[in-house]
C-alpha cells in the first residue's frame, strides 16, 4: 500500500479529523485527498522527472512530496541550511529539471547560473509557489535507477554531499515499523521542528504521523525558535510544543537541551508530549537522564539517511537507558569482527553516480555492541575514533557530549591523533569569561579517565553552524572541516609543548 491510498482509508473512516495544521488554516482527511490529486495534475502536465522542492514547513510541502510520490517522479528536497555550493552541486548532480520555491530571488540570489530565466507561479493547497526551469548540462546526462522517489543529500562530514537513494519499498518499512513502535494513532499530534527536507522529519515525523492518521502541526521555523543556521531560542520552542499541543516530536540533541534548560527553570511549565524522540547526533546520558528528571518523554534513537533514517528506537514498551534502542521490526543489524554495525541486506538504492551496493550486509561506519536482549551501545564513528601517542582509542563524541552538559559550552570538537594529551575548540555560551570555561573543563575532566581528558583548549572563532560549513544539518560536528579551520593553531600549541 503506497501512502495516498493509505490516506484515503483515514478520509473514509475519519473525514473530519485533521491531517495537517498550520497557522491560518488546516487540512481535514477528507480534504487531503483532493489536495494531493490537484498537485498530481499540475506535476503530470509538466512532464518533469526529477523535482526539486526549496519551500518552508507548511502544507503545499507535504502535498507536493506526497503527489511525487505518487506519480513516481524523484523528489529531491533542498535543505535550507546547505550551503550555495551544496545546492548547486545537488541540483546538477541529480539531473533536477524544476525548482518548485516560495522564495525565487533568493534561491536565483544563490544559485542563479543553474536556473532558467522563465518562472511560473503556481498554487498548491492556496500558496503561491514559483515554478523555474533548470538550464540543461549538456555536458553530462544523469540516469536514475528505476523506482527511486526521493534523493536525499547528505550535508554529513565531507563538503560535497552524497545523493542518497531511496524507494517507497525502502521507505514504507521505516514508516510502518515506526508508527508500531511509537503507537502513533489519531490522537496524536505531531508537531516538526526540523525542517521538512531533513528527511529524519519527513519520515519520521510526516510518513508516520501520517500513516497512523495523526495530525501534523507545520510552523514555520521562526515560529518554533530557529533563526539562521544556528540560532535556537529555547523558550519559543517550549511555547511552541505547548500551544500545538503537540503529543510528539523530534529533537536533535541541541534542541533537547535548550528546552530542557528551560523547563529546568521554570518547573510550573509541563509539556503535553507523551513520546519525544531524540536522534541525528551523539546524545548525553546525563542529558537524557535531566529531561527525564522534568517530566520529558524522551526516547534516544538511531539511524542514518541510507536506512530511510531510523534503525533503532527506545519506546515506552522496551527502553534501556544509555542505548539506542532496539533494531525496528523490520531491521536485521548484526555486529562484525572489529565492532562496526552491519545491516543485513540492502536499505537503500545506493548513492547516485555509484555502484549499487551489492554485499549481503552494508557496513554503517558506527561503532557497536548488542547486549543479550537485542539493545544497541554505539561506541562512536569508526572514522572518528582516534589512537593516542599512549596508544588508548578514543571516541571524541563520547567526550564532546560531556563537555556540552556543562552550561558555560555551547560545542566542542576534541582531537588528540597520535597526541600525547587531547585538545579541544570550544564554543562558549555568550558572555561566559574564560576562567569559567576552564573551570567546566576541570570538572569534566574530573568525570573522565585520565586519557580521555582534555589538557588544551582554544576558543572558537565563531559557533559550528550549517551555515559556515562546520555543522551537518542534524547537528553533527564536521570534524575534518573544523580541523582544517583550526590546525595551524592547534598543530602550534603541540609544538609549544613539545620544545617546552
Amino acid at each position: 500500500m503506497n501512502l495516498s491510498e493509505r490516506l484515503a482509508l483515514h478520509a473514509a473512516a475519519k473525514p473530519s479529523h485533521v491531517a495537517l495544521s498550520w497557522p491560518g488554516g488546516q487540512l481535514m482527511y477528507s480534504a487531503l485527498p483532493a489536495q494531493v490529486a490537484a498537485a498530481v495534475h499540475l506535476l503530470q502536465a509538466t512532464g518533469v522527472e526529477v523535482l526539486a522542492l526549496d519551500i518552508g514547513n507548511g502544507p503545499a510541502w507535504v502535498v507536493l512530496d506526497i503527489a511525487a510520490l505518487q506519480l513516481g517522479i524523484c523528489l529531491v528536497p533542498l535543505p535550507p541550511f546547505f550551503s550555495a555550493g551544496q545546492l548547486q552541486h545537488s541540483l546538477r548532480h541529480s539531473g533536477v529539471e524544476a525548482v518548485l520555491t516560495d522564495n525565487p530571488a533568493r534561491l536565483r540570489q544563490r544559485i542563479s547560473g543553474i536556473l532558467s530565466n522563465s518562472q511560473t507561479p503556481v498554487y498548491i493547497v492556496e500558496q503561491r509557489l514559483t515554478w523555474i526551469t533548470t538550464v540543461p548540462d549538456l555536458n553530462k546526462k544523469v540516469s536514475l535507477p528505476a523506482g527511486v522517489h526521493k534523493i536525499t543529500y547528505t550535508s554529513g562530514t565531507t563538503g560535497e554531499p552524497k545523493g542518497v537513494m531511496l524507494s517507497w519499498t525502502q521507505m514504507h518499512p521505516v514508516v510502518e515499523s515506526l508508527a508500531g513502535a511509537v503507537g502513533l494513532s489519531c490522537r496524536d499530534k505531531h508537531l516538526a521542528l526540523m525542517p521538512l527536507a531533513v528527511l529524519l522529519e519527513n519520515i519520521g515525523g510526516v510518513y508516520a504521523s501520517l500513516w497512523a492518521g495523526a495530525s501534523v502541526v507545520l510552523l514555520p521555523m521562526d515560529k518554533i525558535g530557529l533563526s539562521g543556521s544556528s540560532q535556537l531560542n529555547g523558550e519559543q520552542m517550549v511555547q511552541a510544543l505547548t500551544r500545538s499541543g503537540a503529543t510528539t516530536a523530534i529533537f536533535t540533541p541541541q534542541m533537547l537541551q535548550n528546552v530542557t534548560e528551560v523547563l529546568e527553570c521554570n518547573p510550573e511549565l509541563r509539556l503535553p508530549l507523551r513520546f519525544a524522540a531524540v536522534g541525528g547526533a551523539s546524545v548525553s546520558p546525563r542529558l537524557l537522564q535531566r529531561a527525564s528528571a522534568i517530566g520529558l518523554p524522551v526516547f534516544e534513537g538511531y539511524g542514518l539517511s541510507e536506512c530511510a533514517s531510523v534503525v533503532c528506537l527506545n519506546t515506552p514498551a522496551g527502553c534501556r537507558p544509555g542505548s539506542v534502542g532496539r533494531p525496528l521490526p523490520h531491521v536485521r543489524l548484526r555486529i562484525s569482527e572489529d565492532g562496526e554495525v552491519l545491516i543485513v541486506g540492502q536499505p537503500f538504492a545506493g548513492y547516485l553516480g555509484e555502484q549499487s551496493p551489492e554485499e549481503e550486509c552494508w557496513p554503517t561506519g558506527d561503532l557497536g555492541e548488542l547486549d543479550g536482549d537485542g539493545f544497541l551501545y554505539l561506541r562512536g564513528r569508526r572514522r572518528n575514533i582516534f589512537i593516542s601517542a599512549f596508544g588508548r582509542n578514543i571516541a571524541p563524541e563520547w567526550v564532546e557530549r560531556e563537555l556540552t552538559l556543562e552550561p558555560e559550552i555551547a560545542q566542542a570538537a576534541v582531537f588528540g591523533e597520535a597526541r600525547p594529551y587531547n585538545l579541544a575548540v570550544v564554543v562558549p555560551r555568550t558572555d561566559i569569561p574564560l576562567p569559567k570555561i576552564e573551570a567546566a573543563l576541570q570538572r569534566v575532566n574530573r568525570s573522565l579517565p585520565d586519557y580521555a581528558r582534555v589538557s588544551r583548549w582554544i576558543t572558537a572563532d565563531a559557533p559550528f553552524s550549517t551555515g559556515n560549513g562546520l555543522l551537518t544539518g542534524t547537528g553533527r560536528i564536521r570534524r575534518d572541516a573544523i580541523l582544517e579551520q583550526y590546525k595551524q593553531t592547534i598543530n602550534s600549541i603541540y609544538c609549544e609543548n613539545q620544545t617546552a
